[in-house]
Parts: structure tokens; C-alpha cells; sequence
């Protein structure tokens, strides 16, 4: 059930740690000068994350790919991270072998599937996770896997500590986490929730999205700021009783965004009945961010469970498979 999975975050976090140890990767031949990371959905959302985390670390390029191929530069000078937790997403499978093609230093991330296959076959590296689970519930596995294959690249520093100080922080808050999100979900049972972050945190927002498609089954949109006050703000021109706004907020945002958060907080108030900061909790970023998707798995099965839905289905994108299947 989805309510065993999300609650068992913490210790997917702490096995995926134990298992970022004991993989065996080799070093690249050629210097790598840019890193791609290639996914979808669950599998894709840990990239964007990563991303935003060692934004003030990675000394190369990071490009996260959504899609069926990559960019051009990439060479024997590009790490090439595949993660598909079944190891059959479509998409990634023509990247890989895009990667290939162009002798890029592949490293795979999945539980098997063609993937895992074709890189046993040409003797590229894979981190095996656990499988038999839905992709959106093994964020942890994928995510901590990939901090670690940039680790030991030299792209980034291990972020196994603070990933395990994130553990502690979600389990001893727990209990309070999931009042709150079951206090939340009743609220945006009536209400359509439009998500805003900052842009160094839309990986968060990104995440909460998908979680409330997937299990929740409704539509909803995320924005960021800085670059919603371009554009998205001229939208806030009359009133929304439909709409509920949630804000993600750090306590330690850029000066400007700050000022941003509370000018932008004004003009929402005068066009929706409903607006919610999530504050973050934890001191270093991958804590906060680790919290804050945490809280929003649990909105996401609690608004489920309100609106009297399957949080574990996902028909609609089954059926989208086996109509590609068949073309």
C-alpha cells in the first residue's frame, strides 16, 4: 500500500546508503567535462533535485534529458547517467543508446529491465536497486545513487552524511509531518493547488506536482520564483476562489527573493481565499529538500484517500505503454 511505502522513506534512504557503498564503479578513461543525467517521472525527478543540491559545488555542466536524445556534445567526455527504475522506460533505453554510440562513460541506475541488460552486455557500470515497487515510491534509492556515482567522479562531495541526518530529521518528525499533511489534504480536496518555489527548490515543487497527479489523480500547476513575477503574475489580475496557493520556503532564500515571496504573497491574497507557506525544516539543503518532499507524499496519499481514489494505480499511463507497444 502507498501508506507503507511513503512511511518507510527513511528507511529506503538508510538502504540506499548501504547500497551506494558496496557498488563497484570504475573510473572514466577520458576527463570528464559535462555530466547528463537521463530520466523520466520517478526516475527522472531525482536528477533535478540532484541538480539544484550541488548547484554551488559542480565545476562541469549537469544537463538533466526528459526525452527520447541528448545533446550533441556528448562524447568520451560526458558521464552519461541513465536512471529507469524498471529499466525499460523507452526514452532513457534511446539515450543509453545515443551514449553509447557517441563513447560516452556510462553508469546505469535501475532493478533491471532491458537496462541493466544492455549494460551487462557491453560491460558498463549499473547500481541495482531494489525492484518490484511503483518508480514514484524509490525516489530514495535512485536519488542517493546518484550524489554517489557524481561522488566518486569528482563532480560533487559524498552527501551519504547528510542524507543520513535527513533520515533522523524525517523520523523523529514523522508523526507531526503527517497531521500537517492530512490537515493540508483536507483543504485541497475543494481546491485546485497551484504550487510556487523559488527556482533553486523547483525540483521540490516539480515532485509535489507529480505526486498529487499520480496518487492524488487530480491536475495542478508549479511556477518558480524569480521568473513567475516575468510572467505568471500578470495571471493574478482577478479572483480565484478555486484555487489554493502553497509555498515552499526556505528560511535562508536570496534577500530578493524574500522580498519577492512576501510582494507576491500580497498580491495573492487579494485573488485567492487560500494560501499556505510550507516552511523547511532541517539545516543543510538536501534536509530541507528531503522534508519537504517527504510532507508532500503524504498530502498526496491523504488527498487520496479523501477523494476516495486508488493512490497505487495508475491506469491511464498503463494504457499509454501498451499503446506504444503496439505502434
Amino acid at each position: 500500500m502507498m501508506n507503507d511505502l511513503i512511511k518507510n522513506f527513511p528507511a529506503q534512504l538508510t538502504e540506499a546508503v548501504e547500497i551506494a557503498g558496496k557498488s563497484k564503479l570504475k573510473r572514466a578513461t577520458s576527463p570528464i567535462h559535462n555530466v547528463v543525467i537521463c530520466g523520466l517521472g520517478g526516475s527522472g525527478i531525482g536528477g533535478t533535485i540532484v541538480k539544484e543540491t550541488i548547484l554551488h559545488q559542480a565545476k562541469v555542466p549537469i544537463e538533466i534529458m526528459k526525452t527520447y536524445t541528448l545533446p550533441a556534445y556528448v562524447g568520451e567526455n560526458t558521464l552519461v547517467i541513465c536512471s529507469s527504475y524498471s529499466g525499460n522506460t523507452e526514452e532513457t533505453l534511446e539515450s543509453f543508446l545515443f551514449a553509447q554510440e557517441h563513447k560516452a562513460h556510462i553508469v546505469c541506475v535501475t532493478s533491471g529491465g532491458k537496462l541493466l541488460e544492455l549494460a551487462k552486455e557491453a560491460g558498463y557500470d549499473a547500481i541495482v536497486i531494489p525492484g518490484g515497487m511503483p518508480p514514484r515510491s524509490c525516489l530514495g534509492y535512485s536519488l542517493t545513487q546518484l550524489f554517489h556515482i557524481l561522488a566518486f567522479h569528482g563532480i560533487a562531495t559524498e552527501h551519504s552524511t547528510h542524507i543520513s541526518s535527513a533520515v533522523k530529521l524525517l523520523v523523529e518528525n514523522q508523526a507531526t509531518l503527517m497531521k500537517a499533511a492530512e490537515r493540508m489534504a483536507e483543504v485541497l480536496k475543494t481546491h485546485t493547488p497551484v504550487i510556487y518555489s523559488t527556482a533553486l527548490n523547483e525540483g521540490v515543487a516539480i515532485r509535489f506536482r507529480q505526486q498529487l497527479n499520480e496518487n492524488a489523480k487530480i491536475l495542478c500547476w508549479h511556477h518558480v520564483i524569480p521568473e513567475m513575477n516575468h510572467n505568471e503574475l500578470v495571471g493574478w489580475s482577478h479572483e480565484y476562489p478555486e484555487i489554493a496557493v502553497l509555498m515552499f520556503k526556505d528560511v535562508q532564500e536570496h534577500s530578493r527573493n524574500e522580498l519577492r515571496i512576501e510582494l507576491c504573497k500580497k498580491i495573492f491574497e487579494k485573488y485567492a481565499n487560500i494560501i499556505i507557506e510550507i516552511p523547511s525544516k532541517g539545516n543543510h539543503i538536501l534536509e530541507k529538500k528531503l522534508y519537504w518532499i517527504h510532507f508532500g507524499d503524504w498530502v498526496s496519499y491523504y488527498l487520496a484517500e479523501q477523494r476516495h481514489v486508488d493512490s497505487m494505480e495508475v491506469k491511464v499511463i498503463d494504457q499509454l505503454k501498451k499503446d506504444l507497444l503496439a505502434k
